[in-house]
């Protein structure tokens, strides 16, 4: 092995369950992130032997959540998760996928087109610039940051009875406990942790999901 080779985790067998027929594209898009993810920032070192375990397919799982036709924002895209995926594995849907760094922005856009993704805007900023921008059924984000501090940049953008559909990882209820001030503040209410792959992956992911009204 040559020290420019990059060991990428094998394809685990729950991934043809989860994307169906859009795995294909699923794969295009794990290969095109494995090789070049590390150089552009998107990714870690560490991360290409974990790459569908812990990125492609903890993303994609949350599929099932998204409403048929909605509108979803996903805030903080970075290398796609789990925006773009989720774009992937749900082309009935149309997702807004906002993100401050123009080099980030520019691989999402290029993914895009090389995918033949015609459900996807990249909009590059900070959420809050578009809270007066338009409105969504859905919000998503992943690895972004505490409730806290979350809900204010996610709720502006849902409709009226919109849904929170946030990637946390164990410490999700205590980011709720200290979020209550500010759920109430958003009306943010029904709200739940849910476990999603339980019995399929091999890392469960953990969803707060609320609504907003």
């Amino acid at each position: 092995m040559t020290d420019t080779e990059i060991v990428v985790e094998t394809e685990p067998a729950a991934a043809a369950q989860i994307a169906g027929d859009r795995l294909e594209v699923l794969r295009a898009f794990a290969s095109n992130l494995a090789q070049r993810g590390e150089p552009l920032g998107l990714i870690g070192p560490l991360e290409p032997p974990r790459l569908w375990t812990r990125h492609i397919l903890n993303s994609a799982i949350l599929a099932p959540l998204v409403k048929e036709g909605a509108k979803v924002a996903d805030i903080g895209t970075g290398g796609g998760m789990p925006g773009l995926v989720l774009a992937i594995v749900r082309p009935d849907a149309q997702f807004k996928l906002i993100e401050p760094m123009e080099r980030r922005c520019a691989w999402l856009n290029e993914q895009v087109e090389r995918l033949g993704l015609e459900n996807v805007e990249v909009k590059r900023g900070r959420a809050e610039e578009f809270h007066d921008a338009f409105e969504v059924d859905q919000v998503t984000a992943r690895a972004v940051t505490a409730l806290r501090k979350l809900v204010p940049l996610a709720a502006p953008l849902l409709r009226d009875g919109g849904e929170l559909l946030l990637l946390k990882g164990d410490s999700v209820q205590n980011e709720i406990d200290a979020a209550e001030k500010i759920m109430r503040k958003f009306k943010v209410h029904d709200m739940s942790i849910e476990l999603l792959g339980e019995g399929l992956l091999a890392e469960t992911t953990r969803v707060f999901r609320a609504q907003v009204r």
